[in-house]
């Protein structure tokens, strides 16, 4: 594995750091104040490793709540990651023993670092695997800490907002870094009428199945217009 790909691969990841460790230390104080310690906060950011997702598994713990109504909110949460794992299939070929691992750790930070073009000289397949390695080593770590610290006598009311926060910086960033803001206005405006039309419960699958209609149209359109041009 060549030391550019490594130290790539890790400098590429530090903000995704910043943000990990604090997610993950919010959930951690969460989990270990429901009556869960840093075990179980271990295992569910190792087996589960689903951010989002495992802030609501508190509550479907807490909550006594049954296989079928967790298999459903699970789907519901991360339905997203459909669109995400069709868009990667290309990215992801050929990549041997490594594309289970790669497939179970891609969230929604990894996703963006790996399906970008990487720099000249970095190893595809050895990017994304650190990449997908050190993010989840990042939010094991927040998670572990934070359970830790749940201990403490300290009042960490608040806490679960950090996970909000992140998506709200992860879209100002990917705004200000790129001039097509399109798909990202496409994600709001559907989301915003998903919302209105379907309720805060059930916004989240016709949403994703929305923005993937537009966007294949739109790029549907982009081709035949290029056809056309030539």
């Amino acid at each position: 594995m060549k030391r550019h790909t490594l130290k790539t691969a890790f400098l590429d990841t530090l903000p995704v750091m910043t943000g990990y460790l604090f997610l993950g230390f919010g959930f951690g104080i969460i989990l270990q104040q429901n009556g869960y310690g840093v075990l179980w906060a271990l295992a569910m950011s190792l087996f589960i490793y689903a951010g989002s997702m495992q802030y609501v598994g508190v509550g479907l713990l807490t909550g006594g709540a049954s296989l079928a109504a967790a298999a459903l909110t699970t789907l519901m949460v991360n339905a997203r990651h459909l669109f995400y794992g069709i868009s990667m299939i290309d990215t992801y070929k050929g990549t041997g023993k490594r594309k289970p691992y790669l497939i179970f750790a891609l969230t929604d930070e990894t996703y963006s670092l790996v399906s970008r073009k990487l720099p000249e000289g970095v190893e595809k397949t050895a990017y994304c695997f650190l990449v997908s390695l050190f993010d989840q080593c990042y939010w094991v770590a927040g998670s572990a800490v934070g359970a830790l610290a749940g201990k403490l006598p300290l009042d960490f009311t608040g806490i679960d907002f950090a996970l909000t926060a992140l998506f709200v910086t992860i879209f100002v960033e990917q705004w200000l870094s790129t001039k097509n803001h399109l798909p990202a206005l496409v994600g709001v405006g559907s989301a915003v009428l998903c919302l209105v039309i379907f309720g805060a419960v059930n916004f989240l699958i016709p949403t994703m199945i929305l923005i993937a209609a537009i966007l294949i149209m739109l790029q549907k359109t982009g081709k035949e217009e290029t056809h056309a041009a030539h």
